[in-house]
């Protein structure tokens, strides 16, 4: 069975820097594109960034292109994403999804972590 795990949030100054975790367990997820999304209070989910299974392909949402950066390191079964010069609105519960489609949309990804809160202060 596939798990994932965020880890990492947490309050932080805007213009701070901090670094996401997703775990995942499953000998299958390593050959899976992960998908960083976040969901701000009353908004909906949106795509921020994925990895190919390879962590070779990258793509970012245009929000944090720049500041964001997602890597993966499959000896570990871990997904990261290290984000710079926050802004107070990259607020939100941050979740992995693991699938085997390399997409920004979530309707792609079959397994889910349960979310990591970031909060970014002004």
């Amino acid at each position: 069975q596939v798990q994932l795990a965020e880890s990492g949030g947490g309050l932080v100054q805007a213009g701070g820097s901090l670094r996401l975790s997703c775990a995942y367990s499953g000998r299958i997820f390593s050959s899976y594109a992960v998908g960083w999304f976040r969901q701000a209070p009353g908004k909906e989910r949106e795509f921020v960034a994925v990895t190919s299974w390879s962590g070779g392909s990258t793509s970012y949402a245009n929000s944090v292109k720049g500041r964001f950066t997602i890597s993966r390191d499959n000896a570990k079964n871990t997904v990261y994403l290290q984000m710079d010069s926050l802004k107070p609105e990259a607020t939100a519960v941050y979740s992995c999804g693991g699938g085997p489609n390399y997409s920004p949309y979530a309707a792609q990804y079959s397994s889910w972590g349960p979310g990591t809160q970031l909060t970014v202060s002004s």
